[in-house]
């Protein structure tokens, strides 16, 4: 017999073992943990079952009928009779004339599953064509063409043509329903997905359907809009073009875009993401699933938190201050006037001020810099917000674990920020670096007037803010789409940071430009991979020993332990207990 197929994790002496059951698929025996769904035990085994409204994550309401297989048990025995069994201790096969959906049902001792047969195929084929009968012919025009379920499932499954002559129900097009998403009821297939995205994670229950039979159409509640933070999940889950993204709606075809593995950097949850991007622009960012950080899902907040990377306030080039005037410079010039303006000062004379949204490396880097300079003061700006109760951290930078663990802080963040402030108020503080962060913004709480009377102010970032405005030398570096690197989230795990684009004009990534000022200062090495600069961060910090980049992984690894959690897995954790969702 195979090995047991089976992603179940090992019982513990809490929780109880789990009886597993013989199940045959296509004619060969497998064994699964008892409650398995008959879905679930077909993928664990490489037999993918076509469906529409079964999501892992949400209940199965087992509505579309496309994952119909023909089911068979032992024959029912008169009494006193024994079983007979084959020579492996398996009963014989009794195959169910009518088929099952896969989606719902779970698998039991000496089920027989069939994904492949006679009956099974003439089973989906009259659901296509059921799917199909009132269906547009729009794939041309439609946004999900290249990654719709129904288009897929029409060429596996479908029999290529219509026995339909009768004229299609027309139903509604182009419907707003909310601020971020439009709907074409048209194309709806009655999945259900969104409807039970909306009440079961999202607990936003506006959507449902009205009319009956071809007349079914998706709607919202009167007097409601889909408007939850979580809302554009929606859009991900639907297998056809129904639900489209307001923001991504006719801007790019998905064929076309390249798909990088990376992170959310809008808050310390560090939900994983695919960065689509082509030709250097990022044109969407999607959820990736990892249920140890943030399940299948992600807030619209930060989906949408990436457009200012082509923002017409980039900063493409090095600008040194002449005169009170900036001009575009070469790198070696900017690097050659920052480092003379900083070594003009002693240690207790400078401070630099960190961001929490650096990587790693980034960070690394900093502390490198800090140490040449002999930097006396060194702060970083704290972001704190409400947190929700499903992905949203409260605190809003997405590497503040990192920044405590490789600069050093301990305490209160914003004590040593106070700190800084009143240095440079009083004139004690006379230099000052600050990296991807603007002081003049409310939360680092600074004003121009005092930072007007710094001797040297050397700023780098991406945009043209203010601070860089009052700068005397400008360094633009790279966003978090252009880089590569790791953060540590919230919750203590160490995570990944990919390239998707390059950086934008003369633009360099961070830790480069601290390289080359670290280098014009007198002090370090030459570094040229950012995995070197993770070696060396793993050999100077001790939580980081034996790692490398690559042996994060895509989904990260635990690193520290903050005691957080999170509430939107927990949720999850207790409906798969259940048996509601299989997760």
């Amino acid at each position: 017999m195979p090995p047991a197929a089976t992603d179940e994790k090992k019982p513990t002496a809490e929780t109880p073992a789990v009886p597993m059951v013989n199940v045959q698929i296509d004619g060969q025996w497998y064994q699964f943990p008892k409650g398995t769904r008959m879905i679930e035990a077909c993928r664990q085994v490489g037999k993918d079952v076509p469906h529409y409204c079964y999501h892992p994550k949400l209940t199965s309401p087992g509505n579309c009928r496309m994952c119909l297989v023909e089911m068979g048990m032992p024959p029912r025995l008169a009494p006193g009779q024994e079983p007979e069994k084959d020579g492996e201790g398996h009963q014989p096969i009794q195959w169910i004339p009518r088929p099952a959906i896969a989606c719902a049902n779970t698998v039991a001792e000496n089920m027989g599953i069939r994904t492949d047969s006679e009956l099974t195929r003439g089973c989906r084929h009259g659901v296509m064509e059921l799917l199909l009968i009132n269906h547009p012919l729009d794939c041309p025009i439609c946004d999900q063409a290249g990654e719709c379920r129904l288009q897929e499932f029409s060429v596996e499954h479908g029999t290529g043509g219509s026995r339909f002559r009768e004229q299609k129900v027309k139903k509604p097009k182009n419907v707003d329903i909310g601020p971020r998403i439009r709907l074409d009821d048209e194309r709806c297939i009655m999945c259900s997905r969104c409807v039970r995205f909306t009440d079961e994670i999202a607990d936003d229950p506006v959507l449902g359907f009205t009319e009956r039979g071809s007349h079914t159409v998706l709607a919202v509640h009167p007097g409601h809009e889909l408007a939850n933070n979580y809302s554009l999940n929606t859009v991900d889950i639907c297998p056809v073009g129904a639900l489209t993204s307001n923001d991504f709606r006719f801007q790019m075809r998905v064929w076309f875009l390249k798909e990088t593995k990376s992170i959310c950097t809008d808050c310390g949850r560090g939900c994983n993401t695919l960065i689509g991007s082509r030709e250097g622009r990022v044109y969407r960012q999607t959820p990736r699933e990892n249920n140890d950080v943030n399940s299948a899902w992600m807030c619209d907040h930060g989906r949408l938190n990436f457009h200012y990377l082509d923002s017409e306030l980039r900063l493409s080039a090095p600008l040194v201050k002449d005169e009170g005037v900036h001009k575009e410079s070469t790198w070696p010039k900017a690097i050659q006037r920052a480092a003379t303006a900083l070594k003009a000062h002693g240690g207790s004379e400078i401070a630099v001020v960190v961001s929490s949204r650096m990587t790693n490396e980034e960070l690394f880097m900093a502390k490198r810099l800090i140490d040449t300079l002999g930097a006396e003061h060194v702060a970083t700006v704290p972001r704190a917000g409400e947190p929700d109760a499903y992905l949203i951290a409260a605190d809003k930078n997405p590497n503040t674990q990192g920044a405590r663990l490789i600069l050093g802080l301990e305490g209160d963040l914003a004590a040593g920020l106070d700190s800084v402030r009143r240095g440079v108020a009083d004139g004690r503080i006379k230099a000052v670096v600050t990296l991807q962060e603007d002081l003049l913004t409310p939360e680092a709480g600074f004003d121009a007037q005092t930072l007007d009377g710094l001797e040297a102010l050397v700023v780098l970032h991406l945009l043209a803010n203010p601070t860089a405005q009052m700068a005397s030398v400008v360094l633009p570096g790279a966003g978090f789409a252009e880089k590569r690197g790791s953060m540590i989230n919230v919750t203590g795990r160490l995570q990944r940071l990919n390239k998707a684009t390059e950086p934008f004009g003369q633009s360099l990534d961070d830790w480069e430009i601290l390289r080359d000022l670290i280098q014009a200062i007198g002090g370090g090495n030459g570094i040229y991979l950012i995995e070197d600069v993770f070696k060396q961060l793993a050999a100077g910090v001790e939580e980081f020993e034996g790692l490398t980049l690559s042996k994060i992984g895509d989904l990260g690894v635990p690193l520290i332990e903050t005691g957080e959690t999170v509430p939107l897995l927990e949720r999850e954790r207790e409906r798969i207990a259940k048996g509601q969702i299989v997760g």
